[in-house]
């Protein structure tokens, strides 16, 4: 339901988002087969770590966003490259943060 309700906020917010992964495996499949400019990666996906998934997105260069209940001190180093985002988190917190990873895009609703 939160994932759904996430989507939708973002579709509101003038973002198209490519696909969603609820866990590891399915996160790096999205990596490897979706065309995408930016990713949000939740730190825990089902109960397993995502920092795979962290460490691949940075070794692509691919900005991403980590949302996660906990300090980043407490977090993998595989996040270290992405942009923290702390749970909970406001809907306009989170597209601010897309924003600001992605200044270049044009077509984003203000």
């Amino acid at each position: 339901m939160i994932v759904l309700m996430l989507e939708d906020l973002l579709t509101q917010g003038g973002f198209v988002v490519a696909d969603v992964a609820t866990k590891v495996e399915a996160a790096l499949a999205s990596v490897e087969t979706c065309a995408f400019d930016v990713a949000i990666l939740d730190a825990n996906l089902a109960g397993v770590s995502s920092a795979s998934v962290a460490s691949v997105l940075t070794a692509r260069s691919i900005p991403f966003l980590v949302v996660s209940g906990y300090a980043t001190t407490q977090q993998n180093d595989a996040f270290a490259a992405g942009l923290p985002v702390q749970k909970p988190f406001q809907t306009e917190e989170l597209i601010q943060a897309l924003r600001s990873i992605l200044p270049a895009i044009d077509d984003v609703k203000p």
